[in-house]
Formats: structure tokens, C-alpha cells, sequence
């Protein structure tokens, strides 16, 4: 009998959640996604201390060029960015598709900073060779992020918006023809057992699962061309629980677990299905995503954790870069 994970791949597309390039060989997934804690923890491993050199040598180039001098600050921001640039490039050695790149956490709500950066991160890909088509450019799904991926977008700049917690953070993707949303199911998952106490949840009545199958169902039902990806997986019930979904991106301890198991799958998530659903349509701007998110206090919460959480591992990287600068 065929392993869950082969079942899966047959009806969603397996996204590969790591910046371990053995794990993507051994599991074969279409495309991957980075971010910058799966960064800062592969640039720790001693099998890519070549790329780390790499990037400080070629930011090193580059800040002197920019700068007329060496700049020792300017070089590790300009590392940190080559340094996604460098792992998914040879991600894309390996998968067939996609790899999703991050715009600086702390960019967060700066528009035309943030635009600059995605420009900037999708030259590099470009100058190496490598379509614009294959990369989608992570942003946070704040107002201003979103927007941002709406000017990208128009450029051929195809997005990807992390940090979902909510559905007015979906709705707006939506509605700015962003290519694809990616609803931390986990993490919403952490925020109602410590907020209710309860210790677990059954998949299907898992939050982060109800949201994840809410946006994917509003998307069929209204004709969004926006792809749901779900990630940020606890367990594999949760990933089970959504087969069907577009794609989901999956750790590569939880590959191992369904790629080890066997038995039925059953398609929970079909468009069809979502097309004879009554679903009301929530007319977005502004005024009523800022409304919503002030009302959504899981999503207001987790949010503002998540870009904490990826500033910290950012400027952790960058600490580590500046160290690794001085020995070089």
C-alpha cells in the first residue's frame, strides 16, 4: 500500500519546511520554503560552512563597491541576504519548483524598504541565472506587506504571505491577487490551548485546521486564484486532516512520519465541494482589515510574536556573520 505521504502528494502539492538540503534529497518535495530561523540553523551546520563564506566574501564586494569602503555593518546586512539567496539556490538544484525567499522581518511595516529588498533579493536570483518564476518572495501579512505584494505582483514578482493568522489577513491576499497564503496552522494551534487550557485538540476540530479549511473553502467558493499552503504543522493529524489543500509545507521530521505510514487517506478538502457552500463574501479595505485584526486577539497576538520571533533569529544570524567576518 502506497505511504500517506505518497497519497498526499497525489492530491497537494508537498512543500519541503527546511533549510536542510539532505532532507529535501531524500524526500523529493515540488518546492520549499525558508525562513529566517530555518536559516540561521542550517548556517550552524558544519556541511554549509562553504555557503556562509560564500555570501560574506560576495557581500564583502558588494558593500565596498556601495559604500567606497570596507563597512563592516553593511557588509553582514548584505551576507544576511545572500545567504537566503545562496541556500535557495541550491534548493532549486533539487526541487523541481518553487523556493520561497523572506524579506527581512524587521521590514515588516515599511513599504517602499521592503520593496526595495524584494527587488533586490529577486535580481540576485536573476543574475544567477534563475527565473523570477521559480521564487516566491515571503512578506509578512501585515496591511503594509500585503500591499507590497500587490506592487510585486504587477512586476511578476510572485509573493508569499507568512505570518496567516486570520481571515482578514486572507481576504486582503486575496483581494491584491497575491499567489499564495501560508496559515500557520501550529502556531494557531499554541495560542488556543494556552488560551483555553485544554491540552489537545482531535484534527479536525484542531483551530489552526478550521482555519486553514475556512480560507481554502472562501477561496473556491469566490473564484480566488490565491493558493492556501498550509504550515507550521504540530503533528501529522493536522497535515492528514487537510489533504487536499493546495500545498502544504511540512518539517522534515513529519515527512519521515508519513512517509513511514500506511493506510487510507481520504481527500478532506476538494473545490468542488467548496463551490456549493454558502459562504458570504467579506468586502476588504483598510478600515476593516485594521478593525478585524484589532478584534482577532489570536491573530493580533501571534503576529506580532512571529515578526519578534524572526527579528531575534535575523540578528542572531547576523551576530554569527559579523563573528564569522572577523575570522575571515
Amino acid at each position: 500500500m502506497a505511504t500517506l505521504l505518497e497519497q498526499l502528494k497525489s492530491m497537494t502539492t508537498v512543500v519541503a519546511d527546511t533549510g536542510d538540503i539532505a532532507s529535501m534529497q531524500q524526500y523529493k518535495p515540488q518546492d520549499a520554503t525558508t525562513n529566517p530561523s530555518l536559516i540561521a540553523a542550517a548556517a550552524k551546520m558544519p556541511e554549509y560552512a562553504k555557503l556562509v563564506d560564500d555570501a560574506l566574501m560576495w557581500a564583502k564586494k558588494e558593500a565596498a563597491r556601495e559604500a567606497g569602503k570596507l563597512d563592516k555593518a553593511l557588509t553582514v546586512k548584505k551576507a544576511n541576504d545572500r545567504l537566503s539567496v545562496e541556500f535557495g539556490l541550491k534548493i532549486l538544484r533539487i526541487v523541481p519548483g518553487r523556493v520561497s525567499t523572506e524579506v527581512d522581518a524587521r521590514l515588516s511595516y515599511d513599504i517602499q524598504a521592503s520593496l526595495d529588498k524584494a527587488r533586490s533579493l529577486i535580481a540576485q536570483y536573476e543574475a544567477a541565472g534563475v527565473s523570477r518564476n521559480r521564487i516566491l518572495i515571503k512578506l509578512a501579512a501585515t496591511w503594509e506587506g500585503i500591499r507590497v505584494a500587490e506592487v510585486l505582483e504587477k512586476e511578476g514578482i510572485h509573493c508569499n504571505m507568512t505570518l496567516l493568522f486570520g481571515m482578514h489577513q486572507a481576504v486582503a491576499a486575496a483581494e491584491a491577487k497575491v499567489t499564495l497564503i501560508s496559515p500557520f496552522v501550529g502556531r494557531i494551534l499554541d495560542w488556543y490551548k494556552k488560551d483555553t487550557g485544554r491540552e489537545s485538540y482531535p484534527p479536525f476540530e484542531d483551530p489552526g485546521v478550521v482555519s486553514v479549511k475556512t480560507i481554502y473553502n472562501y477561496y473556491k467558493k469566490h473564484g480566488y486564484k490565491t493558493e492556501v499552503m498550509g504550515a507550521s504543522f504540530r503533528n501529522s493529524g493536522e497535515i492528514t486532516e487537510l489533504a487536499g489543500c493546495d500545498l502544504l509545507t511540512i518539517s522534515p521530521q513529519l515527512l519521515g512520519e508519513l512517509d513511514g505510514a500506511t493506510g487510507e487517506l481520504p481527500r478532506k478538502l476538494a473545490a468542488d465541494a467548496a463551490h456549493g457552500m454558502s459562504i458570504a463574501k467579506i468586502e476588504m479595505n483598510e478600515s476593516v482589515y485594521r478593525s478585524m485584526h484589532d478584534a482577532d486577539r489570536m491573530a493580533k497576538d501571534k503576529l506580532a510574536e512571529g515578526i519578534a520571533g524572526f527579528t531575534k533569529a535575523i540578528e542572531e544570524l547576523e551576530r554569527a556573520l559579523e563573528a564569522r567576518l572577523g575570522a575571515l
